[in-house]
């Protein structure tokens, strides 16, 4: 369970370090970004190991990421490409 919960901290780590480095235009804080990461990664790895036991490591890491990267998603704001309309048009 320790292995578990440090490696998905590692790659929650990692995805929010990834995604703060490629977007910081369109994500907040970097320290908002990296505490999302970890946190999302550690619950997926709660719910993955709930619903599968212990054993599964690779399963367990893939839930993590998962969660991680949706939860990173939910930070994310508009890129601003698509020009603005004016009130009168």
């Amino acid at each position: 369970m320790l292995l578990e919960a440090l490696s998905s901290a590692i790659l929650g780590l990692a995805l929010a370090w990834t995604a703060a480095h490629r977007l910081p235009h369109r994500l907040p804080a970097r320290a908002l970004v990296l505490s999302t990461g970890v946190a999302g990664a550690l619950f997926g790895a709660f719910v993955m190991h709930s619903a599968l036991d212990a054993g599964n490591l690779l399963l367990i890491l893939l839930g993590a990421a998962i969660v991680s990267v949706s939860s990173l998603s939910l930070l994310l704001r508009p890129s601003g490409r698509l020009g603005r309309r004016s009130a009168t048009a």
